[in-house]
């Protein structure tokens, strides 16, 4: 191969120009050399890449665990249900969040609903002011009595990302004006608040510091859902495996591979154990005030302190929102749970999802159903197990579907009537 290599500090340069003109052929040689080099070693990397074996598991092959798809050999029965039992609501689902305010979206999602039997979903994305109206009328306008919505707090403002001190939550009257901004949200139609994981593990004091769950700035916040009869949601914490580290022991390592962004474990996050019982002290100082453990009061790994603290705090209910991934590999525990606090215990999907997600609730709560995925995905996405159904009793379903949403959402109740009566 013959290279042709341009002539470097020839022209006006010329007048000892020979020297010059050598070394910069030798230099651009180099660069010849070390770009073929390059090229030679990429090839060689593709071809080395080409020859290696794919993981997969076959013929004595190693196995990427992101290419387990084991298949049960279990022949047991399988129940299938065309849709809830009894019309349901709700608690816990995301229509701003997952679906953007699309139409079509929407519209496709209420027939959902209506081949599921869910009369009721509660959105938890109202935010506030303005919001509020966009929401409503995204929601309300064509489908008035399938939804209810619950406010947000806005926790920065107008405060700088990285200026925690410029922080609307940060400023000494905050907990006042959020209080009337709740009243006014009354007024636009939510029925009551929800709060994000962020408060507690992200929310920053002016300091730069987390912002404490219980800290006492947010009481009059608290204090007014009472006095409004908002029922106050709160998101505290994550799977217990989110706040250990991602190693071989770590029994959502595969999910936290995917996502190490919801990895919650280092010296820069509260330990788990103490944002849970800050919570509960909140729930504790304000007795008039109903508060929901979302996701099963963020401990569904561990239902004898779910148990305790709901025994503790009779304001205190819990839902199934993502979890009953949880319950359902411990179905003894969970029934007995289920059955001894079926007063307590709201359902919520953490929708909208795929119906077949829906489905798997059904299945879960209603039959005795064995080892059964809680996912429609081919590949588990919150633990590599599968679940038990714990077929509660009928008085039972009727209680987690829908009595006790309505006891906590008196405001919900005719438009509940209205949506399950075209069930029958």
């Amino acid at each position: 191969m013959v290279t042709q290599v341009p002539q470097v500090g020839a022209g006006a340069e010329s007048g000892g120009g020979s020297q010059r003109t050598e070394g910069g052929q030798m230099r651009c040689c180099w660069l010849v050399v070390a770009m073929q080099l390059l090229l030679v070693s990429e090839v060689l990397a593709q071809e080395k890449a080409e020859e290696a074996p794919v993981l997969d598991g076959r013929e004595g092959r190693q196995l990427l665990l992101e290419n387990f798809r084991p298949q049960s050999m279990l022949k047991v029965p399988a129940t299938k249900l065309a849709g809830a039992k009894y019309p349901a609501i709700d608690i816990h689902s995301h229509f701003r969040i997952r679906l953007r305010h699309s139409a079509e979206q929407l519209e496709a999602f209420v027939q959902v609903m209506d081949r599921q039997r869910i009369a009721v979903c509660v959105s938890l994305d109202g935010q506030l002011g303005e919001n509020i109206d966009e929401h409503v009328k995204y929601l309300l306008t064509k489908y008035p009595d399938r939804f209810a919505m619950f406010a947000n707090l806005d926790w920065q403002g107008t405060g700088k990302v990285d200026q925690p001190a410029t922080w609307d939550c940060n400023r000494p009257d905050f907990a006042r004006r959020m209080a009337g901004q709740l009243a006014d949200a009354k007024t636009r139609g939510c029925c009551g608040l929800k709060i994000f994981k962020s408060f507690g593990l992200e929310y920053k004091n002016a300091d730069g510091s987390l912002v404490k769950i219980d800290d006492p700035r947010f009481d009059p916040i608290w204090q007014a859902c009472g006095e409004l009869g908002f029922p106050v949601i709160i998101h505290v914490a994550d799977p217990a495996a989110f706040f250990l580290p991602i190693d071989e022991k770590n029994e959502r390592w595969e999910e936290l591979h995917r996502r190490p962004e919801w990895s919650f474990y280092g010296p820069q996050f509260p330990p788990r154990e103490e944002l849970l019982a800050a919570f509960h002290r909140v729930v504790g100082r304000h007795p008039q005030t109903k508060f929901i453990g979302a996701h099963l009061d963020g401990d569904a790994e561990n239902l004898q302190a779910v148990a305790r603290a709901l025994d503790e705090h009779p304001n205190l209910y819990v839902e199934l929102a993502s979890r009953i991934a949880e319950l359902g590999r411990q179905p003894y525990s969970a029934r007995k749970f289920l059955v001894k606090y079926q007063d307590r215990v709201l359902l919520g999907t953490d929708g909208p999802w795929p119906e077949e997600r829906l489905k798997l609730y059904w299945r879960f709560l209603e039959t005795e159903d064995e080892y059964f995925p809680y996912s429609e995905k081919e590949f588990p996405p919150q633990g590599l197990w599968q679940i038990y159904g714990v077929y509660l009793p009928d008085e039972v379903l009727r209680k987690i579907y829908f009595e006790n949403a309505l006891k906590l959402l008196p405001s919900v109740q005719a438009r509940y009537a209205r949506a399950a009566a075209a069930f029958k």
